[in-house]
């Protein structure tokens, strides 16, 4: 025979003030740790929306980003000429790209943070079909003019449209600015290739990266073989997708790590506030406890019982922690890439699933936190409990 649920909710409802110190607390682990899923994934987010199925990237075999090794122009004009490459009326659709950082003021601080600085060609824009132009235009070709990420434009002075800013000793006029549908590319400043390396005093024709456009997805696995079996040619080459992708790991790893383990050792306050609140409910029912034995209500009916009404706190700390947390869904906010060693913008993504694994997570401090102490009202001795009444 079951213990009435109805007995369970009004017991808590009873002594609402020790349910709800429980609850807050489980309510703050699982906020802490929805949070920190949120961010990593929208970090993750932000990275891989950057990169194409469509397209292929190439850069040097022994770097592990953009940042490091070198292409010549002349393993430039190889790649272009592989398979599976797209042509447009002015030649190969392919952008071949020089990365550096730079250091620019914070608007929220003033303090110097990274940006990275892109070169491309003119095709760039070809190339990369989830970057549009939101306002102004693209730069021209040889002149000092810049385009810039819409998170760059407002996470840094001096990137609005038609500011000036000093970079490499050169002044460059912002014209345009780009809308990367909240990929990494909103990050960044884009420029002239062939202009940025000579500001840079970098030796000429020597490029970072190329990007191209492929003609299919299915496509790419014919053009790395041809790239990469061509003796003239020391390179390694990456779906665009997963090469930004493989970019996100160090820091998404690292939030959820750290995230974890805060979330774990606040669950495991919140798992003994639980733990607190259900003495504390055994030890005042112990005559109710008794009567209900006396009743016939079976050890396992008053585990599961109390164990409910544990459950019941602890779900309800779950969805308050999920509903504290859904304010941050899209917030921006930014973090410095350790990959890249530049400052990315990107959003918090609260997502169902995400809320669900925290209902789980407050779930199990529910049963950590109950059954310690439903197991004690179980076999509390009945002739000593109503000893009294």
């Amino acid at each position: 025979m079951a213990v009435p649920l109805s007995y369970n909710v009004r017991s808590v409802a009873a002594r609402w003030i020790s349910a709800l110190a429980a609850i807050l607390g489980i309510a703050g682990a699982v906020g802490v740790f929805v949070a920190m899923l949120s961010l990593a994934r929208g970090f993750k987010a932000t990275m891989t929306a950057s990169g194409s199925p469509m397209n292929a990237l190439v850069r040097d075999a022994a770097s592990i980003s953009e940042l490091t090794g070198f292409v010549t122009l002349e393993e430039v004009r190889t790649i272009e000429d592989a398979p599976a490459v797209v042509r447009g009326p002015d030649g190969p659709l392919a952008s071949a790209e020089v990365v550096m950082n730079v250091a620019l003021p914070l608007r929220s601080r003033g303090t110097d943070a990274i940006v990275q600085l892109r070169g491309v060609s003119p095709k760039a824009m070809q190339v990369r079909d989830n970057v549009k132009i939101a306002a102004g235009r693209f730069f021209q070709s040889g002149l000092y003019e810049i385009v810039v990420g819409r998170n760059a434009a407002t996470t840094y002075s001096g990137l609005a449209l038609g500011d000036t800013v000093r970079i490499a000793g050169s002044t460059w006029t912002v014209v345009g600015q780009l809308d990367a549908g909240g990929s990494a590319f909103d990050s960044e400043v884009w420029g002239d290739a062939s202009l940025l390396t000579q500001v840079f005093q970098r030796p000429p024709n020597m490029f970072q990266s190329v990007t191209l456009r492929l003609t299919s997805p299915e496509a790419f696995i014919g053009f790395k073989d041809a790239i990469t079996s061509d003796p003239r040619l020391t390179v390694q080459v990456d779906r665009e997708s997963d090469y930004y992708d493989d970019q996100s790991r160090v820091l998404s790893t690292l939030i959820l790590v750290l995230g974890s383990i805060i979330a774990i050792v606040m669950g495991i306050g919140a798992a003994f506030g639980a733990l607190n609140t259900m003495y504390s409910a055994v030890a005042a029912r112990s005559r109710e406890v008794a009567t209900l034995r006396a009743l016939g209500f079976g050890e396992l009916s008053i585990v599961l019982s109390f164990l409910f009404e544990s459950l019941l706190i602890a779900f309800a700390g779950g969805v308050l922690g999920g509903v504290a947390v859904l304010p941050l869904n899209r917030l921006t906010v930014g973090a410095l890439n350790w990959q890249t060693f530049s400052h990315l913008a990107f959003a918090f993504r609260v997502t169902p699933d995400l809320l669900l694994a925290g209902v789980i997570f407050s779930l199990l401090m529910g049963v950590a936190g109950g059954v310690p102490p439903a197991l004690r009202a179980a076999r509390s001795p009945i002739p000593e409990a109503l000893r009294g009444l």
